[in-house]
């Protein structure tokens, strides 16, 4: 059983923790109690990275507080792969000074369909980002894209590019980022196993290590509980072939 927990362990890159590596086991049919993996992790001196504690830092963009916003996504349950997306930027600190992140997420598989670096946050970037989710997926019309309000997401550029693609645009309300659990999740989660403890000399470096870990990992091999300890791409490829397409 230790060696089982120290492979899953070392194979997430010390990012499972007890109920994750728990679910994995049992998916195997192996009895794994949650009290046993936690006392053998604790034997073997294996702690998440989750574990870990950091002081947040956060960003103060202005947000539009007029009317004519919508948020299509607040008290609607989804269940298809594309009928919705998130998206939101955040930051990564190099050697050479900031660099900006942003990704298109699927809310129900938890996919990241594109994303984009850039090394400032004005509106070419959100645009990048889908359009680069657009080429991977080809996206549906009439899916909704949803984000916070920030300058970059309610220009008149992007927003004209999602009308021509037929996607509906959503925000959420001001003062409330809660209505963007989905991305702040995965950028909590990207820190935390990515980014956090370890330094970028450059730019460069960092879009190298995000991407891999995004593509090499993330979207196809990190476990979810919620997804039945499956990856987002694994999930995705179940809903296909429940559905025999996806559902715009």
């Amino acid at each position: 059983m230790k060696e089982r927990i120290r492979k899953l362990f070392d194979e997430s890159g010390g990012t499972y923790g007890i109920d994750r590596i728990c679910g994995i086991l049992r998916q195997m049919e192996i009895t794994a109690s949650w009290r046993k993996v936690s006392r053998l992790m604790k034997r073997m001196g294996l702690s998440s990275v989750h574990n870990r504690h950091r002081a947040r830092s956060l960003t103060n963009s202005k947000k539009s507080r007029v009317e004519g916003f919508p948020n299509l996504v607040r008290g609607q349950t989804f269940n298809h792969s594309r009928q919705a997306v998130c998206s939101d930027i955040s930051y990564l600190k190099t050697g050479e000074g900031w660099l900006y992140l942003c990704k298109v997420k699927d809310i129900v598989t938890g996919e990241i369909l594109g994303e984009a670096t850039s090394e400032n946050m004005k509106k070419e970037l959100v645009i990048q980002a889908f359009l680069n989710a657009q080429a991977r997926h080809t996206l549906p019309r009439g899916m909704i894209f949803h984000s916070d309000r920030g300058s970059q997401y309610t220009s008149k550029d992007f927003m004209a590019i999602l009308a021509q693609y037929g996607i509906k645009q959503s925000f959420s309300r001001v003062g409330m980022p809660g209505d963007n659990a989905w991305a702040e999740s995965f950028f909590a989660t990207l820190k935390k196993e990515c980014v956090h403890w370890r330094h970028f000399a450059t730019r460069d470096e960092a879009r190298q290590v995000v991407f891999a870990w995004i593509e090499g990992f993330y979207n196809t091999k990190r476990v979810q509980a919620r997804l039945g300890y499956l990856s987002p791409r694994d999930y995705a490829k179940t809903l296909i072939n429940q559905l025999g397409k996806f559902v715009a």
